[in-house]
């Protein structure tokens, strides 16, 4: 989830094209009798206060590779112990931020963000450590996956041996420097499913949650190289490469919810999408915004349809600008996400971005935005809460913002 691109991207409304194609909305199966019986177990859940910790290129933890297990635990705890101070109930941990993971895992290599080189194990399980010190807090623990993304360089040798990725490198997709998994290969997303419920099946996870990266955001002049891929699994069924894409999706959402239903029927399966579904542009049903990037059109997250066929127990739209930004009105998309949901069995907590306020930048706020964010959530009864990108960020606030925030909840 690297944010500073995803803003960047949304900017594009000023240059025009990238959200006005036009595609045939994509029918999909009705929710199944076992969904159903699913939905009917839930209980009511308190309001969200969760926050992003991101292992990524060691952007929250642990705060470089190669640390000794001491130390590496020990940020970890002094990070919980703020996440209390603030009143926060939730962490949403990336535990496979690039192909890679953050416990031992019988198909993925341990991650290069833990020793320094991918393959090389800490020495202990990190993900039972993170969940136990959670739970001991009474935290809710949320396993954030990515399920594409294998790498931020195009060098399949320099995977771990026993990466996928380089033991079926069909599989892969280079595109714009890096690596991707093909979201069209029916092997793909089976493995990609089969790593998700080794987590769920062998750890104590609360749930599962996906963020925004689907099909890669696009890089200017370049198209993803799937075409090969389409008219193998999809020509002859899909009347665009578009809706066959977002078929794609839709299957490893519908697949991995139903898994996890299988298995533990307790454990929640969330998505934080891109916060503009569609412009009403070019959907008369979509925000009033003028967004270069949009979910359906551009990364192929169809997140109406996993809404409405109740695919995913919540959802967290990243509504990562200020009130009054012209391109993304904040207030504007908190109305559009609001209606989107109302009358569906799933949850809204809104993504918001702590690294925009107080800082300088078109899309940065004042300080005193996020409690006036917080205040608007409050008058919509379909929004039960917020989740924080990301948890440095969060810290780095004036200390009175922070605060205030911690009376706030």
């Amino acid at each position: 989830m690297q944010a500073v691109v995803r803003v960047l991207l949304g900017l594009l409304v000023a240059i025009g094209g990238l959200a006005n194609i036009s595609c045939t909305q994509v029918s999909s199966p009705t929710v199944s009798p076992h969904t159903q019986a699913v939905r009917r177990q839930w209980p009511v859940a308190p309001e969200m206060r969760g926050v992003w910790l991101a292992t990524v290129s060691n952007l929250d933890w642990p705060s470089r590779p190669g640390l000794a297990v001491a130390v590496q635990q020990r940020e970890f705890r002094d990070l919980l112990n703020q996440v209390q101070i603030l009143h926060l109930n939730t962490v949403v941990v990336q535990v496979r931020p690039m192909g890679d993971a953050f416990y031992p895992s019988h198909d993925m290599p341990w991650s290069q963000y833990l020793m320094g080189q991918q393959g090389q194990s800490p020495g202990y399980d990190p993900l039972a450590f993170m969940i136990t010190e959670a739970h001991q807090r009474g935290l809710s623990f949320h396993a954030w996956f990515n399920p594409y993304r294998v790498s931020q360089h195009g060098n399949i040798a320099a995977l771990a041996a026993n990466n996928p990725a380089r033991l079926h490198p069909d599989w892969i997709v280079h595109y714009g420097g890096a690596l991707y998994y093909n979201p069209g290969i029916p092997e793909v997303r089976a493995a990609i499913i089969n790593s998700i419920m080794e987590v769920v099946q062998h750890y104590a996870v609360d749930a599962v949650q996906f963020d925004d990266y689907f099909y890669p955001y696009p890089v200017a002049g370049l198209a993803f190289p799937d075409a090969a891929t389409y008219r193998r699994y999809g020509a002859g069924h899909f009347a665009s490469l578009a809706d066959w894409r977002r078929v794609n999706v839709n299957q490893l959402i519908h697949e991995v919810f139903l898994r996890i239903k299988q298995v533990r029927p307790g454990v929640q399966f969330g998505i934080s999408p891109f916060g503009v579904w569609r412009n009403q542009s070019t959907d008369a049903t979509g925000s009033h915004t003028r967004a270069g990037v949009t979910d359906y059109d551009i990364l192929y997250a169809d997140t109406r349809t996993w809404i409405r066929r109740h695919w995913i127990d919540y959802i967290v739209p990243q509504l990562y600008w200020h009130i009054g930004f012209a391109p993304a009105d904040y207030q504007t998309l908190l109305a559009w996400w609001a209606h989107e949901v109302a009358g569906y069995h799933v949850r809204l907590y809104i993504g918001q971005a702590a690294y925009t306020f107080g800082r300088n930048s078109p899309t940065s706020s004042p300080p005193a935005e996020l409690l006036k964010q917080l205040a608007l959530n409050r008058r919509y009864p379909q929004i039960q809460g917020s989740i924080f990108f990301r948890l440095k960020n969060l810290l780095r606030l004036a200390p009175e913002l922070k605060e205030q925030l911690a009376h706030y909840f």
